[in-house]
């Protein structure tokens, strides 16, 4: 048994104010006696300006915030999923999710694979493939707990993704994300627990939330789901942080009554 924390955050355009906005719900996640933490997607930056981002992105052992989150994870001894950053790597910009272990080390990175290109309406469009570069690899990896499936928000639209994740072993899948207020009341509860059921996983899927600075609405409501599709722990709108009581046997047990995982 472990305990897992959402962070639910409003970032901002600053990175060295959303270090210290993330820094302070972390404290509150090691209240709630978290043993991993994870973040949103975009928690060190939020911004889909692509100059703006060239200008300030850095590589990762020179970013500030994974520089500061990775002394956090050291100092609580706790490990810290970045849900994701803003990374440049030749004059390229990737949006990378970062596993840092209970010693502050880089156990992991993940790149967003499947990119958000959308237009919802008129005045509401997303074009990710113009500011990022698209990740390549699926990534799983073994926690002290059992193993997770990296993914970032719109990943969570491409089942299959989750099944190569589950096929390797996960039985946890994290979820960080910026949906959109739009598709988020449309789509966001059924669509997680949807992968947690299909997989028997347990989905960590912490959220932005709220108006940004630069106008565009993210939905919230950060969920921790079981692997039988039930909600354990749910956020509103706020910022905050959830926390639950994890179990690595109820996905197995699962897996063996209703062993549909093994196929396709």
């Amino acid at each position: 048994m472990f305990r897992v924390s959402c962070i639910q955050m409003c970032s901002s355009d600053c990175i060295k104010d959303n270090l210290k906005r993330t820094e302070n719900l972390i404290k509150k996640a090691v209240s709630q006696k978290g043993d991993l933490i994870i973040t949103p997607e975009v928690s060190s930056k939020f911004s889909l300006n692509k100059k703006k981002l060239l200008q300030v992105a850095t590589t990762m052992n020179k970013d500030s915030y994974l520089l500061g989150i990775k002394r956090l994870a050291k100092k609580y001894k706790k490990w810290i999923l970045i849900g994701s950053l803003i990374i440049k790597n030749k004059n390229k910009l990737l949006n990378r999710s970062v596993l840092i272990n209970n010693k502050g080390k880089i156990k992991i990175f993940y790149d967003k694979i499947h990119m958000y290109d959308a237009k919802l309406s008129n005045s509401e469009k997303y074009f990710e493939s113009k500011t990022f570069k698209a990740g390549k690899n699926i990534k799983v990896v073994k926690l002290p707990w059992g193993k997770l499936g990296l993914s970032i928000c719109y990943d969570l639209r491409f089942p299959n993704m989750y099944r190569k994740m589950s096929k390797k072993g996960a039985i946890f899948l994290s979820i960080p994300s910026a949906f959109t207020e739009t598709t988020g009341k449309r789509h966001w509860h059924t669509l997680l627990k949807a992968r947690a059921i299909e997989n028997f996983s347990y989905v960590f899927a912490p959220g932005q939330a709220g108006k940004h600075c630069n106008g565009r609405k993210t939905y919230g409501h950060s969920l921790i789901v079981s692997p039988d599709g039930k909600i354990l722990k749910e956020l509103g709108k706020n910022e905050g942080v959830i926390t639950s009581t994890i179990d690595p046997k109820k996905p197995i047990k699962l897996r063996r009554t209703i062993p549909s995982v093994s196929y396709d």
